[in-house]
């Protein structure tokens, strides 16, 4: 008999193959393709539009895997023609290296043993209201918002809903948007389920990896707690997925195959026909829109657990307390830190830049250091005694020869964490001081920094935006905002919402066993509207008018945007070759192409970039006119076209 069989590549349809084996949609095949072997899974169709003569090869044998479910075979037939990539693509996500994984002895899954052991946790009034309006319509597809003040207890309400799931014989999935929150979270998952859960991310070894892969095809493990990629996991029984921290940029893949994983996730409960739950302090505009159109449910808890107040806001006007030359931080917030020291409280000074300095430059040249691959300042890290840059990891030291004499004498623009630890240092040397960002956190060494930082055996925090990000620690009572003027600036569509979300997370951190705790903003902007927006306890006041200016302006969610963006060697062949493109599309796509124009980081990992915008309805309408068109267009040589459905980042 014939079969079809997708391969995971960069086709977009499935081959033909003959076979002698009884075979069915979704079972995992092993397979002759030119002169290797390849593992493929039987497709839902064959072939279309295919006008060659080839000889038909045959399946070299069905490889022992729960067959992949035909559920799950739709949802990345739509994720392939949603992003616009080949359906090859969307399968390679799904295998582990390009391979299927076979049973492994029972014994293999021990260690993941799903047995639920009572807790002596028990819900608020509140939390169980909740809990009930979570868990209507949950035998098929429904998405449900659950909104709470940070440190109000969501995970306590959102763990409760998956309990009901595992008892029922389901599997669940959790998705997390930062590798880092994976410890403390399954830490806190131990102690109310009473069992392992199974951790999915780049960072875990191969060989568990495989037994996780196989534990799921084959139904043996209950729940994945995992970023991005766990969404692609072959589940042989999802009951439930939640999306933890739903509003985080972080779950755009923005390199290789790109997608939103929050928005794939939903899609992936409805061919599944199962229920979502997204979690959130402040939802994203998108999520927001849907709640005002009745698409989603909505519950929400606005006491804080165990009735711990918000905290209080106070802002140091730096135009009034001048600060000491190459000093950052005023004497006022030192007198208001040694407060909070001395009551015992621990104290986080935010600045959302990495390193030492964002910017090098020599004194008697007037040359900046920049990156000899992307069109980027290099930023000095001082610990690594390192210029470093951020985008294509390019390395250098910090000695020059200056084109005007001798060597560069350097000047340090600006600060990074490293050069307020240095300053906090200098301010309070006897007390422990830790950098906390994902040069620190991404170690071996991190689990134990975290354990001293929660028993408050640290005692001050330097952190970037990583620390926002679902950490609790209990004795944290004062955060300084080091610069929200440099935050709060950009041209960016979304600037104002992440702005939103970020101060809402990081003012979350403070105050969560219930001593009073206060978040001081040093800036030199006097319009404290922008600051009281951002800390308002109602996020809804903000979201609002942010959805009235993108309605009148057609800006998503109300349109769709898709970015085209060319890279290539030479700048010259690249902008005309831009202009050729756009003239051959324009005509024939369903919406408007603006640009082309020069990326905002025009030059990345040695390739010039120029962008395009498309803007069109939000029906797959757009998407599959653009899918028609590019095939027909043959681009120049060295020059290369990725495309990004729903962009989120602009540069």
């Amino acid at each position: 008999m014939k079969v079809p069989i997708l391969l995971p590549n960069i086709f977009n349809h499935p081959f033909t193959y003959e076979s002698d084996i009884n075979l069915k949609v979704g079972d995992y095949v092993v397979v002759p393709f030119g002169k290797s072997k390849i593992t493929g899974v039987v497709w839902d169709e064959f072939e279309k539009k295919n006008s060659r003569n080839f000889k038909i090869k045959s399946v070299l044998k069905k490889l022992d895997v729960s067959p992949l479910k035909k559920t799950t075979i739709k949802f990345l037939n739509w994720f392939s023609e949603y992003n616009i990539i080949p359906k090859g693509m969307a399968l390679k996500l799904v295998l582990l290296s390009s391979n299927a994984v076979e049973k492994f002895q029972q014994d293999a899954y021990k260690i993941f043993d799903t047995s639920i052991k009572k807790n002596s946790i028990t819900l608020s009034g509140e939390q169980k209201k909740s809990l009930k309006k979570m868990n209507v319509s949950n035998q098929k597809f429904r998405v449900h918002v659950l909104q709470g003040t940070t440190g109000s207890g969501k995970t306590m309400v959102y763990f409760e809903a998956l309990k009901d799931i595992i008892n029922k014989g389901f599997q669940g999935l959790i998705l997390l948007p930062e590798i880092g929150l994976t410890g403390q979270f399954e830490k806190k998952f131990i102690e109310f389920f009473g069992f392992t859960p199974a951790v999915w991310h780049s960072g875990i070894t191969k060989k568990k990896k495989e037994i996780i892969w196989s534990g799921i095809a084959n139904g043996e493990i209950k729940v994945v707690i995992g970023a991005r990629s766990s969404l692609f996991l072959p589940f042989k029984k999802l009951g439930l997925i939640i999306v933890d921290e739903e509003h985080d940029q972080s779950y755009k893949q923005d390199e290789g195959v790109t997608y939103n994983a929050r928005d794939m996730a939903i899609s992936r409960a409805s061919f599944e026909n199962i229920p979502i739950n997204l979690i959130t302090a402040v939802p994203s505009i998108e999520t927001y829109e849907n709640i005002k159109k009745g698409k989603y449910s909505i519950s929400k808890l606005k006491k804080r657990y165990q009735d711990a107040s918000l905290p209080n806001y106070e802002i140091i006007n730096l135009n009034e307390t001048k600060l000491e030359k190459q000093s950052w931080l005023s004497k006022k917030i030192i007198e208001k830190v040694n407060f909070h020291l001395d009551k015992n409280d621990q104290v986080l000074f935010f600045l959302n830049r990495r390193g030492f300095s964002p910017h090098v430059l020599c004194n008697k040249c007037f040359n900046s250091y920049s990156c000899p691959n992307c069109s980027i300042n290099l930023v000095y890290h001082k610990n690594k005694n390192n210029l470093l840059c951020h985008y294509c990891g390019f390395k250098s030291s910090l000695k020059r020869t200056c084109v005007k004499d001798g060597d560069c004498e350097f000047i340090f623009s600006g600060p990074g964490v490293e050069r307020i630890s240095e300053e906090v240092k200098k301010n309070f040397p006897s007390k422990k001081i830790e950098i906390f960002s994902s040069d620190t956190m991404n170690k071996k060494d991190s689990s134990d920094k975290l354990e001293k930082i929660i028993n408050n055996e640290v005692q001050i925090l330097v952190g970037t935006q990583l620390i926002s990000k679902g950490f609790h620690f209990p004795s944290l009572n004062c955060i300084v905002v080091v610069d929200i003027d440099l935050s709060s600036q950009g041209h960016d569509l979304r600037g104002a919402e992440k702005n939103l979300q970020l101060y809402h997370q990081l003012s979350g951190r403070a105050g969560r066993t219930g001593k009073p705790a206060t978040v001081y903003f040093q800036t030199y902007n006097t319009n404290t509207k922008m600051i009281s927006d951002l800390t308002n306890s109602n996020p809804d006041i903000f979201l609002d008018r942010e959805l009235d200016i993108r309605r009148q302006n057609r800006l998503p969610p109300f349109q769709r945007f898709i970015s085209l963006i060319l890279t290539g060697d030479n700048e010259i062949k690249l902008e005309k070759e831009a202009f050729y493109f756009k003239n051959f599309i324009e005509k024939k796509i369903n919406g408007r192409v603006l640009g082309p124009v020069s990326a905002p980081i025009f030059r990345l990992k040695k390739k010039f970039r120029i962008r395009m915008l498309i803007r069109g309805s939000k029906s797959l309408k757009l998407q599959n006119s653009i899918a028609e068109i590019i095939p027909n267009y043959k681009f120049s040589s060295g020059i290369k076209l990725s495309v990004d459905v729903d962009p989120i980042n602009f540069n």
